[in-house]
């Protein structure tokens, strides 16, 4: 069954206010799911992307204590499922929006052969949660293999569910003054810019979808310690 999509639920939580368990058993798609994969993960082949099969994590179920603690129930789940043009059942990823110390946000443009948003402006970094993985270090580590850099603070803000079922852990990271002229792109990006601290400042390229989600962020306070 599809449902609509939205944020499922709204932090700040402190990275220990998130506990991420994982289920023994691995996701069974349909047959027809399967073939799907299948024929995406060629399809990425023959662009000539690096991409490669393998396991990352569904979200199963999700709750949110009284104290604030927000708790993640995941299961593996075949990678190449999130390539799903309809249905991407409940695939998880994460994002880690990256601001530095004068507030200014990291954007890159992604790379044409990436499997999503292909040529088009990002927020910081963002991937698969890796199997055994929680989402919340998902977020450190892909800052980390995208740009080369690491947080000298870092929040969980929301879990939101995407069209086509995909489900996103969203994270903001700042960092330490001087550190951004440390930071490096992956392959993954083409081009990248550090956008104004001021959201209505920002260049052509920022996208309405973009702006929406730095306006929620930028009203977030900092996560309860």
């Amino acid at each position: 069954m599809s449902l609509p999509p939205g944020i499922l639920a709204r932090g700040p939580w402190a990275i220990d206010q998130i506990v991420a368990t994982w289920d023994a058993d691995h996701y069974e798609p349909s047959s027809a799911a399967t073939d799907a994969a299948d024929a995406a993960i060629a399809a990425l082949a023959e662009r000539g992307s690096p991409s490669h099969d393998g396991h990352a994590a569904r979200l199963v179920d999700w709750s949110l204590s009284d104290a604030g603690r927000l708790s993640l129930q995941l299961q593996p789940i075949r990678w190449a499922l999130r390539l799903l043009e309809d249905d991407t059942c409940s695939s998880m990823a994460s994002l880690c929006v990256i601001r530095d110390a004068q507030g200014r946000w990291l954007a890159g443009r992604r790379a044409a052969w990436l499997s999503t948003w292909a040529g088009r402006w990002a927020l910081g970094a963002g991937g698969a949660v890796d199997l055994g993985e929680s989402p919340a270090d998902t977020l450190t580590r892909e800052l980390r293999e995208e740009w080369s850099v690491a947080p000298e603070r870092v929040q969980g803000e929301a879990l939101v569910r995407l069209p086509k079922q995909m489900i996103m852990f969203v994270g903001q990271a700042w960092l330490a003054a001087g550190v951004e002229d440390d930071v490096v792109p992956d392959a993954e990006h083409d081009e990248f810019a550090w956008w104004p601290a001021d959201i209505d400042a920002w260049p052509a390229e920022a996208d309405d979808p973009l702006r929406y989600m730095a306006r929620l962020l930028d009203a977030s306070g900092p996560a309860p310690g």
